[in-house]
This record gives C-alpha cells, structure tokens and sequence, in this order.
C-alpha cells in the first residue's frame, strides 16, 4: 500500500514538473518570437540599433526555450506548447509594434469636394497637405497627400471620412524623406 502511495506521489511530482517546464517553454516562446517580430519590424523600419540590442537578449531566449523543448523532445506535450507559444508570440509582437506606431504614412485622398474645405480642415488640424485638382472619369476631382505619424492614422482616416464620407483613400508607409517641412520635425 506504501509502495503505491509512494508511486502515485512521485507520479504527481513528475507531473507538476513537467508542466512547470510545458509553462516555462511556452512563456519563452512567447517572449522569442514578440521580440523576434518586432526586431524585424524595427530592422524594415531602418531602426537597426534598437533591433540589434533586441536580438541579442532574443537569441539567449531562443537558445534557452529550444533546449528545454530538445530536453523533452519524446513529450508531444512539449513540442505542441512550443508551436503554440510560438503563434501567439507572433500575435503579440505585432499588436506591440501596432501599439507604438512606428513611423509615417502617407494618405493620398481623392474626393468630389472641389472647394478645398476638406484640405483646409485637415490643415486646420495640424496635418500637412498637398492638393491638387485630378481629372477623373466623371469630371474634375480634388486629390490631397497627407503625411501623417502612423499613430495618427486612424485619427486621420476618420477625420477625413467624417468631412467627405465618399472619399478614396490609399495610405502607403513612405520609406525616405527629403524636403519639405515635415523633414526638420522627422530628424528631430
């Protein structure tokens, strides 16, 4: 009966382990493969700095969750807690990246509305616009670019539906600057 005890109770200890080690990999994981995401994002955004002191402490991360997973390589358990930290580390890094809003956008935005209202409104707002007047297939059409922070830009695209509501709208992240008045404020 002792001997059963014994075995039921060590049964439960190498459990709690492995799930201690299945939690432990699974938080790696997640850390990994956020800072991964995300120092790819800053590396793409030319911020090369900041993603190289990022992946240094993503790689010592890295080497750690790979081993535990090597360790435990015949627990399916472990293999499948290291996929799915994985997918969510991805998620993660992404949504925290959205959050901080690297960069800028540049709005191009095609309205009916020639009296220039929309493009001073927007001015009004603080944000730089170029506009001009586009021939489109129905008759003569007002086009504006707006630089924008990207955090800003729901804002913006917001803005601008509520002064045109039938308003095209293309955003793009320009990659250079140069000229302009925004170029003085973006070194800064």
């Amino acid at each position: 009966m002792q001997q059963r005890a014994d075995s039921i109770a060590k049964a439960r200890k190498e459990g709690l382990r492995l799930f201690k080690i299945l939690i432990f990999i699974f938080l790696i994981q997640i850390v990994y493969v956020s800072a991964y995401t995300l120092r790819m994002i800053l590396t793409l955004k030319g911020q090369k700095y900041i993603a190289a002191l990022i992946s240094m402490g993503e790689i010592v991360i890295y080497v750690l969750g790979l081993n535990l997973v090597l360790k435990y390589l015949t627990q399916p358990s472990a293999l499948i807690v290291y996929a799915v930290g994985y997918g969510l580390g991805v998620l993660l890094g992404a949504w925290i990246e959205e959050k901080i809003a690297l960069g800028y956008v540049t709005v191009k935005v095609i309205c009916n509305q020639m009296g220039g209202n929309v493009a001073n409104a927007l001015r009004d707002k603080g944000y730089g616009v170029t506009a001009w007047v586009g021939s489109g297939r129905d008759g003569d059409r007002l086009v504006m670019e707006i630089l924008a922070k990207r955090k800003n830009q729901k804002l913006l695209y917001q803005t601008i539906l509520d002064l045109d509501p039938k308003a095209f709208v293309i955003t793009v992240e320009p990659k250079q600057f140069h000229g302009g008045f925004w170029t003085r404020s973006i070194k800064k």
